[in-house]
């Protein structure tokens, strides 16, 4: 959520902001909401102010026919009163409804583009192997070494179901280990979050109202988060924090679902795009400081740099463009990992900063040394997500013989180097 303070002085950068993210918002409608809330405001004031005055003059009249008059003035200024707040309710209803759909402005450094294909690589790492073999892709290496079972997943979960098996799900919890052990020696928190969360967790985030198709709802109106960023950034809502306590540095780890109802047609075998996944974040809560928001944000982007590098992933770093960013977005970067059977860059992690888009709507404060209270500024990182990440290890890492080599930074955590098949 965005001041509106800053909204009123500066309407022409988000009307720019609107025009770069390709946002359609009627910010004309808001501007004179916000005028017509304030007059309200004012006027019940200025009413509750004369009902007090009133009340202290009848008490204090002597003469019945002064308290009569009173009394009549006083009944008018009660329907004025309320006609006032039943329409106030209802223009504060439509300006917190539309205060929500105003987007972040994107960091001078965001290049203007519509979609990912306008996306700047900013840089790459890792040498693209040249296979002197027939590769295969990761859903054919799936079905041959028995890793993932497609079809009884579709029968048990519907489209985009499937059962991770044998040394998938051995590998999967060795990365999930070594991600933890590369994150947390960086000081990080870790914590084990619920996925399950409330509208307001979800509101608090960004992620309601403007992507609840992307989002699962239960009967019971609570909702099924893509990330644990949600139920992190949410863990401190309404609290103020001490200044020297931040930056606070979360892990959190999660079962996450989502939809998929964007990505309809696009990538529909295999395990890039499911319903169900797992995934590590990096959540970062710090001071309402550019400069070390900006910092932080290189930190995490590099923590996930050094988790693909110890997997052996060759990877680049895009920059998201304007029309890429979410709603509160400032500035993001996406890390693709190389896919050899599709001869291009996949996405496996993002990183973000929100300033204080995030931290308005949960209500987190910090006060600094000199007893200010400021709003904090939010970052979120993928620090892995499984199964994806899968895909570009199981083909980067296959054999000639059929084969998967693992990666050395995982044989601590296994009993095996190989999967193979007899």
């Amino acid at each position: 959520m965005i001041d509106i303070k800053f909204i009123r002085e500066n309407p022409d950068k988000i009307r720019e902001a609107c025009q770069k993210k390709h946002i359609n918002f009627d910010l004309d409608l808001l501007l004179k909401l916000d005028i017509r809330r304030r007059e309200l405001l004012q006027s019940i004031e200025e009413l509750n102010a004369l009902k007090n005055q009133a009340n202290k003059r009848i008490q204090e009249a002597k003469d019945p026919d002064e308290r009569a008059t009173i009394i009549a003035q006083m009944k008018e200024a009660d329907i004025n009163n309320d006609n006032d707040n039943e329409e106030f309710k209802k223009v504060n209803e439509n300006y917190n409804s539309l205060m929500l759909l105003v987007p972040n402005i994107p960091d001078e450094t965001v290049p203007v583009g519509d979609s990912d294909a306008d996306n700047v690589e900013v840089r790459k790492w890792g040498e693209i192997r040249k296979f002197d073999f027939p590769i295969k892709d990761h859903v054919q290496i799936a079905k041959d070494l028995d890793l993932v079972d497609f079809d009884r997943g579709t029968k048990v979960a519907g489209f985009r179901g499937y059962f991770l098996k044998r040394e998938a799900m051995q590998l999967s919890m060795a990365i999930w280990q070594f991600a933890t052990d590369v994150i947390t020696k960086k000081g990080f928190i870790p914590v084990c979050a619920p996925s399950l969360v409330s509208k307001e967790a979800m509101t608090g985030t960004g992620y309601l109202p403007q992507s609840k198709d992307e989002v699962y709802e239960t009967h019971d109106g609570m909702y099924l988060a893509g990330t644990s960023e949600v139920a992190m950034m949410s863990y401190h809502s309404n609290e103020i924090l001490k200044e020297e306590d931040l930056p606070i540095k979360y892990m959190g780890f999660s079962p996450c679902f989502r939809t998929e109802i964007g990505s309809y047609g696009k990538d529909t075998q295999g395990i890039l795009r499911v319903h169900e996944f797992m995934k590590i974040e990096q959540i970062v809560l710090c001071k309402n400081d550019k400069e070390e928001t900006i910092k932080i944000h290189e930190e995490i982007t590099k923590n996930a740099e050094e988790i693909l590098q110890g997997l052996g992933l060759p990877y680049h770093i895009v920059l998201n463009c304007s029309g890429d960013l979410g709603l509160g977005q400032v500035k993001k970067y996406d890390i693709e990992c190389w896919v050899p059977s599709q001869g291009k860059y996949r996405e496996t992690h993002s990183s973000s900063y929100f300033f204080e888009f995030q931290t308005r709507r949960l209500n987190i404060r910090y006060r600094t040394k000199d007893g200010e209270i400021k709003y904090c500024h939010s970052l979120n990182n993928t620090g892995i997500a499984t199964p994806r990440v899968l895909i570009p290890l199981l083909e980067n890492w296959q054999q000639a013989n059929g084969s998967i080599k693992i990666p050395k930074e995982l044989h601590k955590y296994l009993t095996f180097t190989e999967i193979k098949r007899t």
